[in-house]
């Protein structure tokens, strides 16, 4: 059974569970994969909780209190996971970019496995894209500002993020409007964030926040997502890297 983490958004976690069942498409109930969702909501924001781990320890009044704002999210991720193992899932994943600044140390602390999101992505890019290629990120300032992509990204391609303005006036905004449920200025809203990248040269544009796909994709068919050539979906790579798991 596939373990899911979710609520992080809540949007994001059933657009990956729809991605699952899309991709089984055509198959009865019982060829379906089984899994369980935990809609965990309640952990702390993640981009807020970014920054404890600073080298720069002169101020440790600011040190200890990004400390704890590290081990309170890691401590709620890790209480989601753990119900997750504890309920015989055979691994778990995490359909949120900027959770897995967390990865390392929830690692050590789970029996089971966890896949990595942003790792998937660069071993679906390493097949699609050819090495030193600009490729786009558009993501959280929390992810931006973590490296979780550069982590494995910054040896065999150039990653290219947005203008400081583009990020906050359209990636931000689209991510917000996501959250509220106001699908259609999202998807009016991050345009500026695509073009900009694209002027760029980016051969790919990775959709680094889970709420990002839904803004792009809401209003199009599955078989247009698929096929689209420029946008990697990291929930839809995930689901697809999660049903291999399953079978083997």
């Amino acid at each position: 059974m596939i373990g899911i983490l979710g609520g992080m958004g809540t949007q994001a976690g059933l657009d990956f569970c729809n991605k699952l069942a899309v991709l089984n498409r055509g198959k009865i109930d019982q060829e379906y994969p089984l899994f369980l969702l935990y809609n965990k909501s309640n952990i702390p924001g993640r981009p807020e909780s970014i920054g404890s781990q600073t080298k720069n320890l002169s101020n440790k009044s600011t040190n200890k209190k990004s400390r704890l704002k590290y081990e309170r999210v890691l401590k709620s991720l890790l209480k989601g996971c753990k119900l997750l193992e504890r309920n015989k899932c055979k691994f778990i994943v995490i359909p949120c970019n900027t959770a897995h600044y967390w990865y390392d140390d929830l690692r050590k602390k789970i029996n089971i496995p966890i896949i990595n999101m942003p790792k998937e992505v660069f071993e679906f890019t390493k097949k699609k894209c050819k090495k030193n290629s600009k490729v786009g990120l558009l993501a959280t300032e929390g992810t931006l500002k973590t490296g979780v992509y550069n982590n494995f990204f910054d040896k065999n391609y150039n990653l290219v993020i947005p203008s400081e303005s583009i990020q906050k006036n359209s990636v931000n905004k689209t991510i917000k409007f996501v959250k509220m449920g106001n699908v259609r200025a999202a998807e009016k809203t991050i345009k500026p964030a695509i073009n900009y990248l694209m002027s760029m040269k980016c051969k790919k544009i990775i959709l680094g926040c889970t709420e990002l796909p839904i803004a792009i994709f809401a209003f199009k068919s599955f078989k247009n997502i698929k096929s689209s050539k420029i946008f990697l979906d990291p929930n839809l790579i995930l689901a697809k890297s999660a049903m291999t798991k399953h079978k083997n």
